[in-house]
């Protein structure tokens, strides 16, 4: 399968189904997904492997069941719809609270000042 013919938002879909083990064993963290040239470079999940209560600490018991992590893949397939950059990343929040899955993205759009300057003296040149 070549990388380079794959829509985003497949690219994105298989993101989540390799994190799908992951994702079932944590309850809160954070999705990344590196982009450049509209292709998914870099990704994972960024948590904290415990959590505490007071002075309770303790490991998540479940994480993710099915269904969650289906929603959660909608959202972020659904995310892409605002997207507007071929560069960047994009963090896709998670949390449950009160067995209610809440969820947030962000997106971080990148830009390259060595191909920005390139560009610059080309442009001089054909003028």
């Amino acid at each position: 399968m070549i990388l380079e013919q794959l829509p985003l938002a497949r690219q994105l879909d298989l993101v989540f189904r390799e994190l799908r083990e992951e994702l079932a064993q944590l309850t809160s963290g954070t999705v990344f997904v590196q982009i450049r040239n509209n292709m998914v470079g870099k990704f994972g999940i960024r948590h904290f492997p415990l959590e505490s209560k007071g002075t309770e600490i303790k490991m998540a018991e479940r994480g993710l069941s099915e269904s969650q992590q289906l929603s959660f893949r909608q959202t972020a397939l659904e995310s892409l719809k605002l997207k507007r950059w071929t560069h960047g990343e994009i963090q896709f929040e998670f949390a449950m609270r009160q067995d209610l899955l809440c969820t947030s993205v962000t997106f971080e759009s990148n830009y390259n000042m060595a191909n920005l300057v390139s560009e610059s003296n080309k442009n001089k040149r054909d003028f």
